[in-house]
């Protein structure tokens, strides 16, 4: 895969893992804003509730501690009064909701009651909320089942047994306790509907508030979500397009060095043509020895620039006839090196950087410019130095006549190990039996014989 193909998957991807967080995010929100709606539901229902319960029962000992307390207390205390003028029952009467009331002494005593009389004056067990009515001097109020024995008369008054059912307490004349306590039972109905009207008023508005905030929260997503395809689509068109530009510069670069590698060759008339065959026959080798189409392109583009560094020798040197001495050779003992300096600037031959510079070091650890050996020499660089060395022996040279195939063969046998890597001499005679003409010098090269 291209490293353009590469980066369009990686934002493609970037992109969608971006879209799925957002999805998630989203329905996380949904998530929360139930919870939240539920528990804010809960809270205000159970307030609602209580609330109620309160202002109802509040109301009902107003009323009947408005009606009984000036018959029953004196001089803080409550006495116990079996009959009562009947307009005290009349009185309570006019509160239909009220079913019945009794008044209670804090050593248990029944002081009165509207249903059931004989029970006045008996005295019972005062446990409970009734019990802590007094003892509190606070009041209870709830809506609940009739389950007691001493309720059998409120039991037969009240439609399913279900009462809304206070205790509150009878006060001393200065508030700081309890001197008695109101057992009042009431009818629920009225209640319970004014708290189930206002339970679905507050369901309704915190599903309306909520489901806006859901919906301006998905429109937020969405809007996000469109931004954001938009941006990575104009974001990919703008990659397209430097990748483009950066292929075209690609390209030139590529041919300015092949100009600068032509220039090279032109300089020294002897090696015209030299970079080409060293590429076919290191490419042959490498095929030979399997290696992959990434590797390969490297052969491809090490062996046509392997001597580009020779453009800093001096043409003196290049073209001299005779053999080197050692100040010259030291000269160009550095293009290698330069070589490598030169076209490690253009990232489409990073792959080649390594082959040209290493291309001249030898197996047994003689060469230059590192003195690498052995498998410390990568494997294209031992398949580029032998291509070049067979090149220049099959070649005329100033100093040298060419050497002939079979000559140049022998020589290649006897460096096997020392100059040269074995694995690649192997190859290397492989591709010369399988394709000799691709071993041949330029006069003698056929292209149809290699098609």
């Amino acid at each position: 895969m291209s490293s353009s193909a590469a980066a369009g998957v990686s934002r493609g991807w970037a992109v969608h893992r971006s879209l799925t967080l957002l999805r998630v995010f989203l329905l996380a929100s949904a998530v929360i804003l139930v919870s939240g709606a539920i528990m804010l539901g809960s809270m205000l229902t159970a307030a609602l509730r209580s609330q109620a319960l309160d202002d109802a029962s509040s109301s009902l000992t107003q009323y009947v501690d408005g009606v009984l307390r000036p018959e029953l207390v004196h001089r803080d205390r409550i006495h116990v009064s079996p009959h009562l003028p009947l307009q005290i029952k009349q009185q309570l009467r006019r509160q239909p909701d009220i079913v019945s009331v009794k008044v209670w002494r804090p050593d248990g005593v029944l002081v009165w009651t509207n249903l059931a009389p004989r029970r006045i004056g008996h005295k019972f067990s005062l446990d409970g909320e009734l019990g802590e009515t007094i003892a509190e001097n606070t009041t209870h109020a709830s809506i609940s089942k009739l389950d007691q024995a001493e309720n059998a008369a409120e039991q037969q008054a009240v439609d399913h047994r279900r009462v809304f059912e206070v205790y509150a307490p009878v006060e001393s004349k200065d508030g700081t306790h309890a001197i008695g306590a109101y057992e009042i039972y009431a009818k629920p109905q009225h209640t319970e509907a004014f708290i189930a009207s206002r339970k679905r008023l507050i369901w309704f508005a915190i599903l309306a508030v909520f489901l806006t905030l859901y919906g301006a929260l998905a429109l937020l997503v969405r809007n996000a979500s469109s931004t954001l395809r938009r941006q990575a689509s104009t974001l990919q068109a703008r990659s397209r397009e430097l990748m483009d530009s950066y292929r075209r510069l690609e390209e030139s670069s590529l041919e300015a060095i092949e100009s600068l590698n032509a220039t090279v060759d032109a300089k020294d008339p002897y090696t015209a043509g030299h970079s080409a065959r060293v590429q076919r026959i290191a490419l042959a080798v490498a095929e030979e020895l399997g290696i992959t189409a990434q590797c390969l392109d490297a052969v491809r583009f090490g062996g046509l620039f392997h001597d580009i560094g020779k453009i800093a020798v001096p043409d003196s040197i290049l073209t001299k006839p005779g053999r080197l001495d050692a100040e010259e050779f030291v000269v160009v003992q550095r293009h290698p090196a330069d070589g490598a300096e030169i076209v490690s600037h253009f990232s489409r031959l990073n792959e080649a950087v390594p082959l040209i510079r290493h291309h001249h070091e030898r197996w047994d650890g003689k060469g230059y410019p590192d003195r690498l050996a052995g498998e410390q020499i990568p494997l294209e660089a031992c398949v580029v130095g032998l291509a070049d060395a067979w090149d220049a022996m099959t070649t005329d040279r100033p100093y040298r006549a060419a050497l002939t195939l079979e000559q140049a063969a022998a020589e290649v046998r006897d460096c096997n190990g020392t100059q040269f890597a074995p694995n690649v001499v192997d190859a290397f005679f492989a591709a010369f039996r399988r394709r000799p003409a691709l071993f041949e010098p330029d006069e003698h090269y056929d292209i149809a014989a290699t098609a």
